[in-house]
C-alpha cells in the first residue's frame, strides 16, 4: 500500500484547509520544494500535489510552485488540482508528472476523461470527493445529486489508474479516514481506491491496510504529518508490509 504525504498549495504556499473550506487554511510552510525534498528524505517515493487555488480557478494558479516540487522530488509525483482540458493534462505529463488527478471535469464531462486515459495510459486518476455520499466539485464548493458510487463506476472500463476518494467531512480534521466508505467504493468497483481525508496517525494506516485485498491502493495524508502526529517513516513501513 503506498503512503502519499500532500502538499496542498495556495498562493505559492504549504497550507492545509479544513473541511476543504478557503477560509480555514493553516499555513505549514513557504517553500513547497523543501517539503518535498525533507518527504523524499523520509522515504516518500510518492507524492500528491494539489492545486487549490487552481480547483476554485478551473486552471493552474501555483505552476512555479509545482515545477519546483516536481524538480526537488526524485520520485512519483500525482498532482491535482483545476486540470480540466486536454492542454493541461499534457503540459503536466510534459513538465514530468506521474499521474494527473481530475475530478470536476470527471463529473461534467466523462468522455473527456476517458479520452485522456486512452491517451496517457495508467495515468489518471478520477477524484471522487464526497459530501454525504454525494460526488462534490470545483474545490469541493458545488454538491451534486449524483452518488459517488454511481460516478465511480462510470469509469470502471475507462483505462484510469485508480480513484481518490476523500471524505470532505473528515479533511483535515483529523477525525480518523472513513474506512467504512473507503472500503465499500472499493468493493463495489474494480479499480484501485487510494483514500484521503481525516488520517489521525498509525492506527489509520494499519486500518486501512487491513484492506489491500480489497482493493486499497494507497492513502494520503497531510495535516497529521505537519503536526507531527504521524510519523512518515513508520507509516512507510507499515503500509510496505501490506503490499
Amino acid at each position: 500500500m503506498i503512503v502519499f504525504p500532500a502538499i496542498d498549495l495556495k498562493d505559492g504556499q504549504v497550507v492545509r484547509l479544513s473541511e476543504g473550506d478557503m477560509a480555514r487554511a493553516t499555513v505549514y510552510g513557504g517553500d513547497p520544494a523543501a517539503q518535498a525534498r525533507a518527504f523524499a528524505e523520509a522515504g516518500a517515493q510518492h507524492l500528491h500535489v494539489v492545486d487549490l487555488d487552481g480547483a476554485f480557478a478551473g486552471e493552474s494558479r501555483n505552476a512555479a510552485a509545482v515545477e519546483a516540487i516536481i524538480d526537488a522530488f526524485p520520485g512519483h509525483v500525482q498532482l491535482g488540482g483545476g486540470i480540466r482540458n486536454a492542454q493541461a493534462v499534457e503540459r503536466w505529463f510534459s513538465a514530468g508528472v506521474s499521474r494527473v488527478v481530475i475530478g470536476s471535469a470527471a463529473l461534467s464531462d466523462p468522455p473527456f476523461v476517458r479520452d485522456m486515459a486512452r491517451t496517457w495510459e495508467n495515468g489518471i486518476v478520477v477524484a471522487v470527493d464526497a459530501r454525504d455520499g454525494m460526488v462534490a466539485t470545483h474545490g469541493w464548493a458545488d454538491v451534486s445529486d449524483v452518488p459517488v458510487a454511481d460516478m465511480a463506476r462510470w469509469f470502471e472500463d475507462a483505462g484510469v489508474a485508480a480513484l481518490l476518494f476523500t471524505d470532505i467531512g473528515r479533511d483535515g480534521l483529523l477525525k480518523g479516514v472513513n474506512v467504512d466508505a473507503t472500503v465499500e467504493l472499493a468493493r463495489a468497483v474494480s479499480l484501485p481506491v487510494i483514500a484521503s481525508g481525516g488520517v489521525k496517525g498509525l492506527d489509520d494506516i494499519y486500518l486501512l491496510s487491513l484492506h489491500a485485498a480489497d482493493g486499497i491502493e494507497g492513502v494520503i495524508t497531510g495535516r497529521a504529518l505537519y503536526d507531527g502526529r504521524l510519523d512518515l517513516g513508520a507509516a512507510l513501513a507499515l503500509a510496505g508490509r501490506a503490499s
